[in-house]
């Protein structure tokens, strides 16, 4: 117990700053208090950041297709064909790949449903297969909260807190007393004995991935932690969770938009109700009006919550091909009503509509999630490392 007390703790150092003793002492306990959830968090987040792919490649005979000569077939006729099934057309993702199926969404029987399709022969391919997304369900919930419900909401959150500590804490140790030095902290003695290896894997990989590690682990304490979506929501140049309720009070014009465009929803469901609605065809060549540009298209049909055609375009015509969303909706009969691209949102409402895809590594598609499975597997390095580290210590004690 003597010697467990003693690896706890070190005298302050000779030409030692207070500020690195202090971040020494802080870094090791906390680095012990919260290893194994962050080894948790990071296994999990290296397994979910291939959750698409995974499922794709086990649903493979009906995602991939082989494209014919055959015409495409029209929206419309999808839906006709649905119908005559007793079958009722609700959503429609049309990928960009043509060796990629569509996905139908429809009611049947007051059932939701969703099936590939393959839009050359007109056959309906079947349901996703569901083992993945259990597995991915399981994986998920040990993620948000060890399978513990909202107590190990609670712990994760605790333990991705003071990861971000730890991160801040080891880049002040990591710092090198002089420029001669640097390089000892940039590079692995391959050559030396484990527990140098061990040590420098510990002190670069962590120096290398702190911002991203750091940015990623904000980015969950986002979706945990309603002070920490407030603050980051603040910082971006957003209104405080307070500020949005007395708005929403005192009735202030963003509330009274909303409300202004609720009515109007509920107007168009009494006004619209016995109206011819317009062909998906249509729609989808009205939306590209709109959005001229060719991209992944998901399209979703008037129903008894939204009167409108909501056509969303997924845009990657940007710097670094990231993938934002742009939408544009249509009443019943046609008619243009709103317009809404991510690129004249502001800043606070980018990031939140893309807290999600920035935090698994979505954001860019395959190559962002390839970085940030490694980026996830360095996370995971680091608690092993370190507890090396102190686990070295402690047995020289004894």
């Amino acid at each position: 117990m003597k010697n467990l007390l003693r690896s706890l703790y070190r005298k302050r150092r000779k030409n030692e700053t207070l500020l690195k003793y202090l971040m020494w002492i802080m870094h090791l306990w906390l680095g012990l208090l919260s290893s194994i959830v962050v080894f948790i968090m990071c296994i999990t987040g290296c397994l979910y950041a291939f959750k698409n792919q995974i499922t794709d490649f086990n649903n493979r005979d009906k995602v991939y297709i082989t494209p014919s000569s055959d015409t495409v077939k029209n929206p419309d006729r999808i839906q006709s064909e649905l119908l005559q099934q007793n079958k009722e057309l609700t959503s429609l993702l049309i990928p960009v790949d043509k060796s990629r199926s569509y996905v139908l969404g429809y009611r049947e029987s007051q059932l939701d449903k969703s099936v590939y399709y393959n839009q050359y022969s007109g056959q309906i391919l079947g349901q996703p297969e569901v083992g993945s997304s259990l597995f991915f369900e399981v994986v998920l919930d040990l993620h948000r909260n060890l399978m513990l419900g909202n107590a190990g909401r609670q712990i994760v959150g605790a333990s991705v807190l003071m990861f971000c500590v730890l991160l801040i804490s080891g880049f002040i140790l990591w710092l090198p007393k002089k420029l001669k030095f640097l390089k000892q902290g940039l590079t692995v003695m391959w050559k030396a004995k484990f527990q140098r290896i061990n040590h420098d894997l510990h002190n670069t990989l962590g120096f290398y991935t702190f911002l991203m590690l750091f940015f990623i682990a904000v980015t969950g304490l986002y979706i945990t932690y309603p002070w920490v979506k407030n603050a980051l929501i603040v910082s971006l140049g957003g209104s405080s969770i307070d500020q949005i309720s007395k708005e929403k009070e005192n009735g202030d014009d963003a509330f009274g938009g909303l409300l202004e465009d609720m009515l109007q929803k509920q107007d168009e469901k009494k006004n619209l109700k016995n109206s011819t609605a317009a062909s998906i065809g249509n729609i989808l060549q009205l939306a590209d009006q709109h959005l001229p540009y060719s991209a992944v298209t998901s399209i979703e049909l008037p129903n008894k919550d939204n009167p409108r055609y909501v056509v969303i375009k997924t845009n990657t015509q940007n710097l670094l091909g990231m993938m934002l969303p742009d939408e544009v909706t249509f009443d019943k009969t046609g008619v243009f009503k709103t317009k809404e691209l991510f690129s004249d949102k502001p800043l606070n409402k980018q990031f939140t509509a893309l807290a999600k895809p920035l935090h698994t590594g979505e954001i860019m598609g395959l190559p962002s999630i390839i970085f940030y499975f490694i980026l996830s597997l360095i996370g995971c390095s680091l608690p092993v490392t370190g507890f090396l580290i102190w686990w070295h210590r402690f047995r020289k004690m004894k």
